[in-house]
């Protein structure tokens, strides 16, 4: 049985950045499927020249789509593409697991995952093989003639270390971007569910509360594999939230330190872990940890509160003045816009912003997505649902306090009022600006790596 696998076309904040990265999802997905003994073939459309109008979809027997919200219009047009040459459509992601029904309303998409989806998968694939009733299929929802069957849930993968390392030698390394001072920069995930259950979130919700980790020897392998097999030095590491078991970390970091790699890598982290752990922040630093993602949110307590953040204000600058005492950048997120937030209200987190001071900040209108616990709240406030419009950059439902026009205006102030600053410009501006439209170009070539001496295309010696 053939598969192919895309990845469609994204529309979110760092796409708009000029950040590309590999899709992790995916991935896992196909080396499921390979190890199966299926041939598996996947297409990134974020970063290859395909033209999914014109593209061959006859030639494979089942085509799976990864879908998030901005980009399930998209998906739903290659679905129709799909349809049109024979072959029957799954999709999975976020979006598709909360709102199955309509999606399969649309008859344009034959089954939808439901979840964390790489067993799901592998059981769809095996039971449309061999001709087999998709009854007993746990995690999937299907069209069954004019009805729409939903079985019940599938549970978790309870041991990550089961599950291969993503099938990266079919994903097109030599066109993602992502980088950490100039080092090319694998993604990896050792941990899935979330137990903050934060208001504007849907991780708890996609891969549950309970958190769910990779042994330290597993992660240390695949950082082996990514090191000396491909030859990077860098490593994004994308799980929710990477600290959420200081110990764990601080083994980990340990072992990597007696390993003596040269990496550089990123993490995501919270400003109470960072704030009770210093010696765990000191040993990341040592372990090669650059730069770290922090939910600051808001300088409003209130707001914080309503966010569910479980963080107080006051806390955020002693986090930000233990990281920066280490030499570890910053990338701090804001989010403005929440349901009673006023327009001083958000003035206040701009300027909380600056003063934090942060290397990069991120702001982000409030967006209920499907699956948190915010869009059940305000689904009937939602200004639109072009879904394309969700990407955290543009206001979606109404406010009590604040209109749209006041959003749009208060987004662009807040990356002003940050990013204008002279100091802060030279420092950040004009080197970011001069990645995002001179050193795209120049990621956009094969970059080397330097591998037993020789300098050689990155993952052509795999």
């Amino acid at each position: 049985m053939r598969i192919l696998l895309i990845n469609p076309p994204a529309i979110n904040f760092y796409h708009r950045a000029g950040l590309r990265m590999s899709p992790l999802g995916l991935a896992y997905v196909a080396a499921v499927l390979k190890q199966a003994g299926y041939e598996v073939k996947v297409i990134d459309l974020n970063v290859e020249k395909i033209n999914y109008r014109t593209y061959p979809f006859g030639r494979f027997d089942l085509v799976g789509i990864s879908v998030d919200t901005t980009r399930y219009p998209v998906s739903l047009k290659i679905a129709e593409k799909v349809k049109k040459s024979g072959v029957d459509v799954v999709m999975g992601g976020p979006h598709d697991t909360f709102f199955d029904d309509e999606v399969l309303s649309t008859r344009k998409v034959d089954y939808v995952v439901r979840g964390e989806g790489e067993y799901i998968m592998l059981d769809l694939v095996e039971s449309l093989n061999n001709g087999k009733s998709l009854e007993q299929i746990k995690g999937i929802s299907y069209l069954c003639g004019n009805q729409i069957r939903k079985n019940p849930p599938a549970p978790f993968v309870q041991d990550l270390d089961s599950i291969p390392f993503p099938a990266r030698e079919l994903l097109p390394l030599d066109r993602y971007t992502n980088t950490l001072k100039g080092r090319f920069s694998a993604s990896m995930i050792t941990s899935r569910g979330c137990p903050f259950n934060c208001d504007f979130c849907s991780s708890s919700a996609f891969s549950g509360m309970k958190w769910r980790t990779r042994s330290i020897e597993n992660i240390l392998k695949e950082t082996e594999y990514l090191y000396y097999k491909y030859g990077y030095r860098a490593i994004s590491f994308l799980d929710d939230n990477f600290t959420l078991n200081p110990k764990r970390v601080t083994e980990l970091c340990e072992k990597m330190i007696r390993r003596g790699f040269d990496l550089l890598w990123y993490a995501f982290s919270r400003v109470d872990t960072i704030v009770k752990n210093e010696r765990m922040v000191q040993l990341m630093r040592q372990a090669g940890l650059d730069q770290v993602f922090v939910g600051f949110e808001s300088g409003s307590q209130e707001v914080l509160n309503k966010l569910g953040k479980q963080v107080t204000v006051e806390k955020a600058f002693k986090a930000m003045e233990i990281l920066k005492r280490h030499g570890i950048r910053v990338l701090g997120s804001f989010i403005i816009g929440a349901l009673n937030e006023t327009r001083e209200m958000i003035k206040e987190t701009i300027k909380f912003a600056r003063k934090l001071n942060p290397q990069l900040s991120q702001f982000s209108i409030l967006t209920p997505y499907p699956g948190t616990r915010l869009y059940e709240r305000v689904k009937d406030k939602l200004l639109t649902r072009d879904w394309e419009c969700y990407w955290g950059g543009r206001p979606v439902m109404k406010l009590n306090q604040t209109s749209a026009q006041e959003m749009k205006d208060l987004i662009i102030r807040a990356y002003a009022s940050f990013y204008l600053r002279p100091s802060k410009f030279l420092k950040v501006g004009l080197p970011y600006l001069y990645e995002l439209f001179w050193g795209y170009k120049k990621y956009r070539k094969v970059p080397l790596i330097k591998v037993n001496g020789d300098w050689v295309p990155l993952g052509s010696h795999v």
